[in-house]
């Protein structure tokens, strides 16, 4: 097994923050993968961009999606994670996260959190 990176740009404040970081920590949990390293940045992996520069298309999405309502404390960042799993497992994971960031439904709906995964 091989340690693997998963990466999202979301656009939230702390609370939407926590509740993304704990989607990828159920998904990692069922699938028996393991948390090596979890970040929250505001540069990119890798890269000296800020993630406003990557991921502030994010905020443009949020305004969009939720007319008259205040962003409030809203920032682009990068949520990384490192686990040591498989790359089944990893693709796996990767797949749960992203549907339990925005679940499809029957009808046209918005995100919680704009995401993109990185």
């Amino acid at each position: 097994m091989r340690a693997r990176t998963l990466s999202f740009g979301l656009y939230g404040d702390e609370r939407d923050l926590a509740w993304a970081r704990n989607l990828v920590r159920e998904a990692v949990t069922s699938r028996s993968a393991r948390l090596v390293e979890e970040k929250i940045a505001h540069t990119v992996l890798g890269s000296e961009l800020t993630t406003a520069d990557v991921y502030g298309f994010l905020a443009e999405q949020w305004a969009v999606e939720h007319p008259g309502e205040s962003s409030a404390e809203r920032v682009p960042v990068e949520l990384s994670v490192r686990l040591v799993c498989s790359r089944r497992t990893w693709w796996a994971i990767r797949k749960a996260v992203i549907k339990a960031l925005c679940p499809e439904g029957p009808r046209p709906h918005t995100c919680r959190v704009p995401w993109i995964a990185a």
